[in-house]
């Protein structure tokens, strides 16, 4: 299933417009990890998305006091209607009342965003935005940094941790190998482009639906975020996260 066409679907109904199918993406493989452990961690939702705790269907990482980063694909539906989308930080389970929700004033997503098809699955590129909150918020921001010759990284989310998995709520974390492109090329071939994309995850840790826009994090740093795949921890197809070396 595709990372965030099941979020995508329920959105359009709950909006009562028709939409055409698009890709969003819990942690495969991971453990419940500590929201207080990544203060900068957003939980990106909406109150009219009624079908999960918190409004949430995607991830996100503050990275000035009143701007979150998330993909590109979370946001596009709200382009005219961005004071509909939230941010919530502080919460280990979405079901849960504490940390701290604000409200978004205004998006911006890559210029250069658009989608193309791989099978049966889309191909985000350029998937990213900035959401710029309605007040700033006093929290540690979070660090953005490329990969470099790092093996390893760490997902977060609080997504299914299987394709069939409808009920997770809990954040989650797990470490998972970084893919070179050529791994990476013979698993998506030409939908694969290294110079705004990168590969990560296994058929034992990866990303999945609910976890889009949230962080790839190399060396303690932001390195990417999580955009689409095919499948979730399918063998042979890792994860793809877009590169944050151009912001929008």
């Amino acid at each position: 299933m595709p990372r965030r066409i099941l979020a995508t679907a329920l959105l359009a109904a709950a909006l009562l417009v028709p939409l055409a199918p698009a890709p969003a993406s819990a942690v495969v493989g991971g453990a419940p990890a500590s929201s207080a452990a990544y203060p900068w961690l957003a939980a990106v939702g909406s109150p009219i998305f009624f079908v999960r705790p918190s409004g949430q269907f995607c991830g996100g990482a503050l990275i000035k006091p009143d701007q979150v980063l998330t993909a590109g694909h979370c946001v596009a539906l709200f382009r005219s209607l961005p004071g509909l989308l939230t941010a919530t930080f502080g919460r280990d389970d979405l079901t849960g009342s504490g940390g701290e929700t604000v409200a978004v004033k205004s998006l911006r997503i890559h210029p250069e965003y658009r989608e193309t098809r791989f099978k049966d699955e889309t191909v985000l590129h350029h998937d990213v935005a900035v959401l710029m909150l309605e007040r700033p918020v006093d929290r540690p921001t979070a660090v953005l940094g490329p990969p470099g010759s790092a093996r390893t990284g760490k997902i977060l989310g609080w997504g299914f941790t299987s394709e069939n998995d409808l009920l997770n709520t809990r954040l989650r974390a797990a470490d998972v190998p970084l893919r070179g492109d050529e791994a990476c090329r013979r698993a998506y071939g030409d939908s694969f482009d290294p110079s705004d994309m990168l590969c990560a995850g296994s058929d034992r840790a990866d990303t999945c639906q609910f976890d889009s826009g949230g962080p790839l994090i190399v060396r303690g740093r932001v390195a990417a975020l999580t955009s689409w795949g095919y499948g979730c921890a399918k063998p042979g197809y890792p994860g793809v996260y877009t590169r944050l070396d151009s912001l929008p």
